[in-house]
């Protein structure tokens, strides 16, 4: 028997948790709803889940404190679907782990595609292995295993994000390439956005922090083009 995609919906307003599993059930996933952030952890941590998809003003745990327990150990897709609309609210969700963000109100079917888009992603990065990549990278005291999703600087263990592993790897696998930061984005997250250049922006200067970079050590900065790895 195939097994069904599994959805977690965590959000204190059950009309809008029973919406979303209604519209999901319909494509063919199976959902569990919480109502509480610490509802939502337990569920992550009982059972196989492919992708959560997490209101950030919850009781208990809030949407960003579920969002840091779930990136200690679990690498599953995240939506966050909040009343939190302004640009600086998008680009924290997404820089502390998020794979996307949506405003509430909201349309159900473009909730469904961005799912669809999520697991097909997550698939890809999962089963796919770059032509002609190593699943090991290093340089210069920097080592990227691709298979294991592990990061070390000098021996040192780095606890990256997903979307921070996949622009370090990214970068790692064509060095000296220099890739815009729209482009940057259109690759990681798998789509276009207005804001896509500030989170890359973010997501980089916050990467640097926890390599502990001297300067453009692993990352340069090309101005006024965008990023490339020194090889």
């Amino acid at each position: 028997m195939t097994k069904r995609t599994t959805i977690l919906i965590a959000d204190d307003e059950t009309e809008i948790a029973d919406l979303i599993a209604i519209h999901l059930g319909n494509e063919g996933y199976q959902t569990i709803k919480v109502f509480d952030g610490e509802s939502a952890v337990r569920a992550i941590q009982s059972q196989p889940i492919d992708l959560a998809i997490l209101d950030i003003m919850m009781p208990k745990l809030d949407g960003h404190e579920v969002t840091r327990m779930i990136r200690e150990k679990y690498a599953l897709p995240i939506i966050f679907l909040s009343a939190k609309t302004s640009d600086m609210d998008k680009i924290t969700g997404l820089i502390i782990g998020a794979d996307d963000y949506m405003t509430k109100p909201f349309n159900p079917m473009e909730l469904v595609a961005r799912v669809k888009a999520q697991l097909r992603r997550s698939s890809m990065l999962m089963n796919q292995q770059p032509q002609g990549v190593s699943p090991v990278l290093e340089a210069g005291g920097l080592k990227i295993d691709s298979d294991k999703r592990i990061v070390l600087v000098y021996g040192r263990n780095v606890e990256l994000t997903p979307k921070e592993f996949d622009i370090l790897h990214l970068l790692a696998s064509h060095p000296n390439k220099v890739f815009s930061a729209d482009n940057l984005f259109a690759q990681v997250w798998g789509e276009s956005y207005f804001e896509g250049g500030n989170t890359v922006m973010v997501h980089i200067r916050t990467l640097r922090k926890k390599l502990g970079e001297d300067k453009d050590q692993f990352i340069k900065t090309v101005w006024g083009v965008g990023y490339k790895f020194n090889g």
